[in-house]
């Protein structure tokens, strides 16, 4: 067990986690980051399927150590019956349980939400899915993918030629991040009320959220939003635009933007004016023409140069880093983001969480070897030492 720090919100709250891959394991992880003590139900021998996607980390999956660090391991056959029951008992003793399995494996367990709910009232229990717990494809596997498929969030990204899915998995990490935000509602809820809760979060629901723009153009105005690339379907200019030794990225979010961009970056009253791009539904009306326009104004500066005049006029702007670029970061390193975990090889780097409380910081565990906390966890619920060798010799534990 993790050391306790009364001053992390969630000291002295048990979360139990029969989770893999990583909607269900950034929830939790977020869970234990904030102080609460995640025990993490692993199966024998193979554990979090997600262990095994890479090797980038000295030999460790990138995946798992971003998204399992301050955890407990314990690698259990759930479903044997004594398995079962080593489950059932962490969850009596814990308050919160989150599963993310496939569709109805956790009720052929035993383990569904309403039969758990009804035998510990107090306990919040978390049910993720990929598309719900009801309609035409309640039963079907759920891959990050395939969710933004079926959302729609495939068809407004990408290029006008090519539709693609987003760089990182937005449908899993939008149901891990409801998943999270239901426990401490739910947690809270019960301070006042001493009842515990059933919550369902989607995948399908998660994405089609985030979607809420899209959606009520097409409801609203019949309009499907284009794939621009780096664009905004909705503001000019919003985009990469050449400078004379590369390139840069402008968002004017309004016409006070559009004219500060024109009249103190690139003194030119004239277009600030322009009654082709004096306001925002001009300038999209007219988008391939404003976004002319604007390049062949970025081309006169130098990258450093068109930087410092947009920052000095207000108007936002970015560099295109890669991932090195993230890396080398100074908005990370001048602001001492970056931690030491340990591993089961050894020490590894990891940014801290973004909820940064002003009087204690976040917990940076470490990642947990598979079934690392097994014996301790038996020990923990009454078992002998006998007990414990007879359910490792049976493969019941790991």
């Amino acid at each position: 067990m993790g050391q306790s720090n009364p001053d992390l919100p969630l000291d002295g709250i048990t979360v139990v986690a029969l989770e893999q891959a990583v909607a269900a394991p950034l929830a939790t992880r977020h869970l234990a980051d904030m102080g609460a003590r995640v025990i993490k139900i692993e199966r024998v021998g193979e554990g979090d399927f997600a262990r095994h996607y890479d090797d980038a980390v000295r030999g460790q999956a990138s995946h798992f150590v971003w998204l399992n660090r301050s955890k407990e391991s314990i690698a259990v056959d759930v479903k044997s019956e004594s398995g079962r029951q080593i489950v059932l008992d962490l969850i009596a003793r814990a308050d919160v349980f989150v599963q993310n399995l496939a569709p109805d494996a956790a009720e052929r367990l035993g383990l569904g939400a309403a039969e758990l709910h009804a035998e510990f009232p107090r306990l919040v229990v978390i049910d993720m899915s990929g598309y719900g717990s009801n309609g035409p494809r309640r039963a079907r596997k759920a891959y990050d993918m395939l969710v933004q498929a079926e959302t729609g969030m495939i068809s407004v990204t990408g290029t006008p030629e090519t539709a693609t899915k987003t760089g990182v998995p937005v449908s899993d990490l939008a149901a891990g991040m409801y998943a999270l935000t239901s426990v401490l509602s739910a947690l809270f809820r019960r301070e006042r009320t001493g009842n515990g809760a059933l919550v369902a979060v989607s995948m399908f629901d998660a994405t089609a959220e985030w979607l809420g723009h899209p959606m009520y153009m097409k409801m609203y105005a019949n309009k499907q939003i284009p794939r621009i690339g780096l664009g905004h379907a909705a503001i000019v200019p919003y985009d990469s635009y050449p400078t004379a030794d590369g390139e840069i990225l402008i968002g004017v979010q309004n016409d006070r933007g559009w004219r500060a961009l024109m009249i103190d970056v690139f003194e030119r009253e004239d277009l600030a004016d322009h009654p082709r791009y004096r306001n925002n539904i001009a300038r999209v009306d007219n988008r391939a023409e404003v976004d002319e326009v604007v390049g062949s104004l970025t081309r006169r500066y130098s990258t450093a140069e068109l930087d410092e005049r947009l920052a000095a006029a207000g108007v936002p702007a970015a560099a295109l880093n890669d991932m090195a670029g993230l890396v080398e970061h100074p908005q990370l390193n001048e602001r001492a983001r970056w931690r030491s975990v340990g591993t089961e090889v050894g020490p590894i780097d990891a940014v801290l969480p973004p909820m940064t409380y002003s009087d204690v910081e976040m917990r940076m565990g470490d990642v947990p070897a598979l079934g690392m906390q097994t014996d301790s966890l038996m020990v923990e619920l009454g078992r002998t030492d006998d007990q414990i060798a007879d359910l490792r010799r049976d493969g019941t534990i790991g």
